[in-house]
């Protein structure tokens, strides 16, 4: 039997990271076992469902590269496929119209909250009630077997059971014609040969009710697998309050998407103590069986170590293609200055996020509107003077815009003034790229232009000048 997975959400807002978990386990269960996996968009619900979301996840699974195989469905697309086997359980009263007002079904729910029971249809309608009039609206409710329980062997959980007693006769038809989740998921699976289902553990109650739609039809029941939710830092299930929980919105806060797919693999699945994984080793190593069952823990600090470490092993050209979305956010035009790859080269040791590299590695690109006061006022006094003035010839004299040129222009400039290399360095630092930080100045110099480092030099000398004068 060939595996087919699938990744099913409701458009009702971003692809979150709950999601994106669920869809990858799928995803990958589906590589590992040559299968396919299938992406359909559960939109049932008209008043919530909306095109931006159904973009949002599009751009989410796009992003993280996990694409369906095949199609992607629709389920307003497929309504009338619905409704044909709504009234087929119809046909067979395995399903029947509902006429029970909004009022009554209030007043129903009032009473029982009164007296303490649980809130459900008391199936009035199920013995085939009189429509009140020709045109008298209803739904169509699903005949829920009142005895015994529903159990099945979750790939994660092992056995389960729940109690046919804790479901009510649920609505599989509304009002308006459109069919229900529940029952539109039950016949997508079964037409989709759906074989594995991941799903959140929320979604234990929704697969009961789902496997009794399944044995109506005759069906075959795919094997379930529950996942445990996903919890902040703070030990509380994952929310808006812990920062990013939409995809993108981790891509927009600069991690690489290689970085989040192996991290949330690792939320609930391990192999051992290996920590990375290539796709290829995930689509060799996954299985569901081995899914943690017990609630795992988002940590962002080992969320920024990973990513650091996919930034420094990556080809650099590969990470290049992510930063540059980055800069271009930030308004920077990089056509004029070093190749991206060259900044990931130097910049990747000091950064955890492709953000923070754009921030820092501006001045590459655009000159900078002023020096970083605190970095000015230590390293830009009058006693900085003179190396500057000296280190600029140097490097204005160099033939040859290498590392080591500009390197040993700058020990020549300490050697024949007899200081430290920190006195030439700093301000060299500072004048150059406006901060106190950077890589080392010979990778750093080397990457801007040779003209565009001698003006910056003689800017930190007019204020210098300017320091003086004020003195």
């Amino acid at each position: 039997m060939s595996v087919v997975t699938r990744f099913a959400p409701s458009p009702t807002g971003y692809l979150h990271v709950g999601g994106a978990r669920t869809a990858l386990y799928s995803w990958l269960y589906a590589k590992r076992n040559n299968g396919k996996f299938i992406l359909r968009i559960e939109d049932t619900d008209l008043e919530r469902s909306t095109p931006e979301a159904v973009q949002a996840i599009l751009d989410g699974m796009e992003w993280l590269g996990m694409k369906g195989d095949g199609e992607i469905f629709y389920q307003t697309k497929r309504f009338e496929l619905y409704k044909e086997f709504v009234q087929q359980l119809v046909d067979e009263d395995k399903a029947y119209r509902c006429y029970c007002s909004k009022e009554r079904l209030d007043a129903l729910r009032a009473e029982q909250e009164s007296n303490g029971q649980r809130t459900e249809y008391d199936g009035k309608c199920s013995h085939g009630a009189q429509a009140p009039s020709a045109d008298a609206p209803y739904v169509v409710r699903f005949k829920n077997p009142k005895e015994g329980s529903v159990k099945w062997t979750d790939a994660i959980r092992g056995d389960m059971e729940i109690s046919n007693s804790e479901m009510d006769d649920m609505i599989i038809l509304r009002t308006d014609g459109s069919p229900t989740y529940n029952f539109c998921v039950v016949i997508d699976d079964w037409q989709m040969g759906m074989t594995h289902v991941v799903r959140g553990e929320d979604h234990l109650i929704n697969t009961a009710k789902q496997i009794n739609i399944f044995d109506a039809f005759g069906a075959t029941v795919p094997t379930y697998a529950h996942c445990s939710m996903i919890l902040g830092d703070d030990g509380k299930k994952l929310s808006k309050r812990h920062g990013a929980v939409g995809v993108m919105q981790y891509r927009d806060d600069g991690y690489l998407p290689q970085a989040l797919i192996n991290y949330l693999v690792r939320l609930g699945w391990s192999h051992g103590d290996q920590e990375i994984f290539t796709l290829d080793e995930l689509f060799n190593l996954f299985d569901i069986k081995d899914i943690n069952k017990s609630a795992s823990a988002f940590n962002t600090e080992k969320l920024n170590w990973m990513n650091q470490q996919y930034m420094k092993d990556l080809p650099a050209e590969e990470v290049a293609s992510h930063l540059v979305w980055h800069f271009e956010n930030q308004g920077i035009d990089t056509t004029n200055g070093p190749k991206l790859a060259s900044i990931v080269e130097i910049q990747a040791e000091r950064v955890k996020t492709l953000k923070e590299m754009a921030e820092i590695s501006t001045y590459f690109y655009q000159d900078f509107e002023q020096l970083d006061e605190k970095a000015a006022k230590k390293h830009l006094r009058p006693v900085a003077k003179d190396a500057l003035v000296l280190v600029q010839q140097k490097l204005e004299a160099i033939t040859e815009w290498t590392g080591d040129n500009i390197q040993a222009a700058i020990n020549l400039t300490a050697e024949e003034l007899d200081v430290g290399m920190g006195k030439v360095g700093m301000p060299l630092r500072v004048a150059a790229t406006g901060s106190g930080n950077s890589p080392s100045l010979d990778v750093t110099l080397v990457l801007l232009d040779k003209n565009k480092v001698i003006s910056r030099i003689s800017v930190a000398l007019e204020y210098i000048a300017a320091r003086e004068a004020a003195q």
